[in-house]
Protein backbone atom coordinates (compact mmCIF):
# COMPACT_ATOMS: atom_id res chain seq x y z
CA UNK A 1 0.00 0.00 0.00
CA UNK A 2 1.36 3.39 -0.94
CA UNK A 3 0.59 6.45 1.18
CA UNK A 4 -0.30 9.73 -0.48
CA UNK A 5 1.65 12.90 0.15
CA UNK A 6 0.36 14.84 3.21
CA UNK A 7 -1.77 11.94 4.44
CA UNK A 8 -1.77 11.01 8.11
CA UNK A 9 -0.15 7.72 9.10
CA UNK A 10 0.24 5.90 12.40
CA UNK A 11 3.64 4.70 13.57
CA UNK A 12 3.74 0.96 14.37
CA UNK A 13 7.07 0.79 16.23
CA UNK A 14 8.72 2.72 19.03
CA UNK A 15 11.58 4.98 17.99
CA UNK A 16 12.78 6.34 21.35
CA UNK A 17 15.92 7.82 19.78
CA UNK A 18 13.58 10.08 17.74
CA UNK A 19 11.17 10.66 20.66
CA UNK A 20 8.25 9.06 18.77
CA UNK A 21 6.38 5.91 19.72
CA UNK A 22 3.96 3.35 18.30
CA UNK A 23 0.57 5.01 17.95
CA UNK A 24 1.94 8.48 17.21
CA UNK A 25 0.33 10.17 14.21
CA UNK A 26 2.53 11.76 11.57
CA UNK A 27 2.15 13.37 8.17
CA UNK A 28 3.77 11.96 5.02
CA UNK A 29 6.04 14.63 3.52
CA UNK A 30 8.01 12.60 0.96
CA UNK A 31 8.03 9.21 -0.75
CA UNK A 32 11.30 7.42 -1.52
CA UNK A 33 11.42 4.77 -4.23
CA UNK A 34 14.67 2.81 -4.45
CA UNK A 35 14.76 -0.13 -6.87
CA UNK A 36 14.94 -3.43 -5.00
CA UNK A 37 13.95 -1.93 -1.63
CA UNK A 38 10.65 -1.38 0.15
CA UNK A 39 9.14 2.04 -0.56
CA UNK A 40 10.15 4.49 2.14
CA UNK A 41 8.49 7.60 3.49
CA UNK A 42 9.64 10.70 5.30
CA UNK A 43 7.05 11.43 7.97
CA UNK A 44 6.86 14.52 10.17
CA UNK A 45 5.57 14.22 13.73
CA UNK A 46 4.20 17.21 15.64
CA UNK A 47 3.30 18.03 19.23
CA UNK A 48 -0.19 19.34 20.06
CA UNK A 49 0.95 22.93 19.45
CA UNK A 50 2.13 22.18 15.92
CA UNK A 51 5.85 22.12 16.69
CA UNK A 52 7.89 19.51 14.86
CA UNK A 53 8.99 16.68 17.15
CA UNK A 54 10.79 14.58 14.52
CA UNK A 55 11.09 13.89 10.83
CA UNK A 56 11.91 10.26 10.19
CA UNK A 57 12.49 8.29 7.00
CA UNK A 58 11.44 4.66 7.29
CA UNK A 59 10.05 1.79 5.19
CA UNK A 60 6.29 1.78 4.63
CA UNK A 61 5.95 -1.30 6.88
CA UNK A 62 6.57 0.99 9.88
CA UNK A 63 3.27 2.82 9.24
CA UNK A 64 -0.43 2.21 8.72
CA UNK A 65 -3.37 4.37 7.79
CA UNK A 66 -5.79 5.53 10.48
CA UNK A 67 -9.20 3.86 10.59
CA UNK A 68 -12.57 4.54 12.20
CA UNK A 69 -11.69 2.64 15.39
CA UNK A 70 -8.65 4.85 16.14
CA UNK A 71 -8.98 7.55 18.79
CA UNK A 72 -6.53 10.38 19.45
CA UNK A 73 -4.84 10.28 22.84
CA UNK A 74 -2.45 12.50 24.75
CA UNK A 75 0.56 11.54 26.85
CA UNK A 76 3.04 13.83 28.50
CA UNK A 77 6.59 13.53 27.19
CA UNK A 78 9.53 14.38 29.40
CA UNK A 79 12.41 16.14 27.76
CA UNK A 80 16.02 15.08 28.26
CA UNK A 81 18.03 17.64 30.19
Amino acid sequence: MNFTLYSDVILLRDLPEENVYAGDIGTVVEQHDVPGLETGYSVEFFDMLGNTVAIVTLPMSYFRLPNSTDRPAVRLMTHAA
